[in-house]
């Protein structure tokens, strides 16, 4: 179960930094408790960890983040594939997804389990649906500006989201050190096996 509609703001999207460390936090306290052995992976655990591996290869051809040799559309879509993954397999396992920014892990008092694994990986995906979405807007900005002004004068795409949002290059390449490259969600399947 989700608990909130998969693009609501449960989280200040110009607070970056608070989404980045509750993912890097949540995600390295699951794994870290299922290698300990406080979390036990089920059987239903493995083969959706398994599938959501699959489902979100990121075809980069092994090259390193950040991909900015790739257009950001290709850039976006893999971090938000993410997301959309991530709520399937929660769906899947029955696992409520929910808002973790501001919370530690080792506040729990039970151990971690899928349900926090994949919400910590959700705090950052989700991320990737918002600038989907700004790029979207940002385009349709772009294109009715085009009309009013003489050819040429038109800023890139890229110059446009960076006025939108000042540190969205490096935010960007920190989500996708997140999820792409050595120590990443990447190799979440060599974490679960």
């Amino acid at each position: 179960m989700i608990n909130e509609s998969p693009l609501s703001p449960a989280h200040d999207p110009a607070d970056f930094a608070s989404l980045l460390t509750a993912a890097e936090d949540w995600t390295s306290a699951a794994l870290e408790a299922q290698q300990e052995g406080a979390w036990v992976l089920t059987s239903l655990e493995r083969r959706i960890l398994d599938d959501l591996v699959a489902a979100t290869n990121p075809l980069h051809g092994g090259h390193l983040p950040p991909h900015d040799n790739e257009s950001l559309y290709v850039r976006l879509g893999r971090i938000r594939n993410w997301a959309g993954v991530v709520r399937l397999a929660a769906q899947a396992g029955g696992w409520e997804l929910r808002p973790l920014a501001g919370t530690d892990p080792s506040s729990l008092t039970r151990p971690l389990g899928m349900a926090d694994l994949l919400s910590g990986i959700y705090a950052l995906a989700e991320q990737g649906e918002r600038w989907q979405q700004r790029m979207l807007a940002t385009i349709a900005d772009r294109n009715t500006a085009a009309r009013s002004r003489p050819a040429g004068q038109q800023e890139t795409l890229d110059q446009a989201l960076a006025r939108r949002e000042p540190q969205f290059a490096r935010n960007l390449a920190a989500a996708e050190a997140f999820f792409t490259g050595p120590g990443s969600m990447e190799d979440l399947s060599l974490f679960v096996h």
